[in-house]
Order: structure tokens, then sequence, then C-alpha cells
């Protein structure tokens, strides 16, 4: 008998055994089944496995004479210590972080939208205005996140304000920042030159059906004192970049110059612009 002839042999005593558990499995109680769900999978492995490969003559002859080879192969597998959940665990914190970075790649696309829960009704852009205050919250929540790890020994690490811009961009980090200063107005832990720099930044009242400002949803909660010490970073770094490159307008820069949409005849001729 050749080797060929031997693997093959063995092989199909091993198919044969294990459709006799087949059959026997499925006369089980469901729960029976799941119980012996594991040992089915493994079995099914050792014969994809000798299918692949091929048994020495001595081997193939050796396993040929139990009279339940495949039985036994699974009980020594069951034995044996290996790297299966290790590679379980691998799969689940990758799967999980390829999640988390299409998360932060969309949310760092998503452009600033400056207007309104009411315009972007009117304008039929609800889901433009919708998917940017999601950002708008994340980037909010992503600062207090930034600014709890990176507070030590009295300071504030630089790589605070570098982990949020490179997750939502300088015009987002700088539209939630300046957001704050404006509704915190009254706090004076904020410097003047940020407050000034704020007012600079036309953010439109967004109102709901009881008049509460949906702004506040991304209002950064951390103490006043480190959010300024943040937001001052976060500055220098958009004017080092603005100065060390010559880039188009930023969003930034069209929303200082936006039209005042409570005009009535800017109002109207940007309603004719849109038909």
């Amino acid at each position: 008998m050749t080797n060929e002839e031997r693997n093959t042999a063995l092989y199909q005593k091993m198919f044969a055994e294990q459709e006799k558990f087949r059959d026997w499995l499925k006369g089980q109680p469901p729960e029976g089944i799941l119980n012996h769900a594991y040992e089915y999978t493994i079995r099914e492995d050792i014969l994809l496995s000798l299918e692949y490969h091929d048994l020495s003559d001595a081997q193939a002859d050796a396993l040929m004479k139990s009279p339940s080879p495949l039985a036994d192969v699974f009980r020594d597998f069951e034995k044996r210590e290996t790297d299966h959940m290790e590679t379980i665990w691998d799969c689940l914190e990758s799967r999980a972080d390829t999640i988390l970075e299409e998360q932060r790649q969309a949310l760092s696309e998503t452009p600033v939208y400056p207007y309104p829960a009411s315009y972007a009704q009117e304008h039929g852009e609800l889901e433009q205005y919708r998917a940017s205050n999601r950002a708008n919250i994340a980037c909010k929540e992503a600062i207090e996140a930034a600014i709890r790890e990176h507070y030590h020994d009295n300071q504030l690490d630089n790589q605070a304000a570098t982990q949020v811009v490179d997750a939502f961009g300088l015009d987002r980090t700088l539209y939630v920042l300046a957001n704050t200063v404006q509704q915190k107005d009254w706090d004076a832990r904020f410097s003047p030159g940020n407050k000034e720099w704020a007012k600079t930044i036309p953010i439109q009242k967004n109102p709901d059906a009881w008049g509460a400002d949906r702004n506040c949803q991304f209002v950064v909660n951390s103490h006043s004192g480190l959010t300024d010490l943040f937001l001052s970073t976060v500055r220098q770094e958009f004017c080092r970049e603005k100065q060390a490159q010559k880039i188009k307008p930023s969003v930034l820069e069209k929303l200082q110059n936006q039209p005042n949409l409570t005009s009535p005849k800017i109002s109207a001729k940007l309603k004719g612009k849109e038909r």
C-alpha cells in the first residue's frame, strides 16, 4: 500500500467516525448539541488538516490501529495549551480598533455645519446638521478626556491639544472651544484674549422647542482654567500652521465672514440662491 493509499484509508475511517458522531449529535436535545458544538468543530478541523497533509506510513498505520482515531486526536488536542484564546482576544481588540478608527475618520471628515436646526430644516440639510452636531459632541468629549489624561503635576501636556486636533481637525476643535467660551462668558477663568477671540466666531443660537440652546450640548465641562490653557495651545498651533502654509480660507475664516441670518434682506437673498 502506498503512502497516499494509507492516508486516504485513514481519512475515510476518520470521516466515517465523524459522520457517526454527527448522526448521534443530531438526535440530542438542543442543550446537548450546544455542549458538544466545540468538539464537533475541532473534529471537523482535524479532518480538514488530514485532508491537506500526509502522515508517514508508520504514523498512518499507528492511527489506523485505533478503533476511534478521530476521538483519540481530539482528546490529545484538548490536553494541549494553545494560543487559541489569545488569538480570539487579538481579533476582538483588532476589530474594535478598526471600528474606532473608522469612526474617527468619519468624524474628522465631517464638515462644520454653522447653521441652526431651523435653517437646516428649511433648506433640507438636516442630515448635514445632525452629522456635524454628533461630531461637535464627540469633539467636546474628546477634549474633556484629553484634559483628564494629560493634566499632571499642575501642567497640561501639549499632547492633549495634538490628540484632539489630529482626530477632529483644527476647525471643529476651535469651533467647539469658541462655543464653550461664549456659553461661559461670565467665567473669569477664561483669559480676556480668549474671550475676545471667541467673540469673533459667529455661532448661531440654536433653540429647541422649549427655548433652550442646543449648542449647550457641546460645551466643554472640564475645569475652565484648564480649558482655557487647552484653547491657548490650540490657537497657537492653529496660528503656526497658518503661517507655515499658504492654505485656503478655513471654515472658521468663512464663519467670521458669514452673513447675519437674522437680516431679512440677506436671508431672502440666501433663499433665492437656494432656489
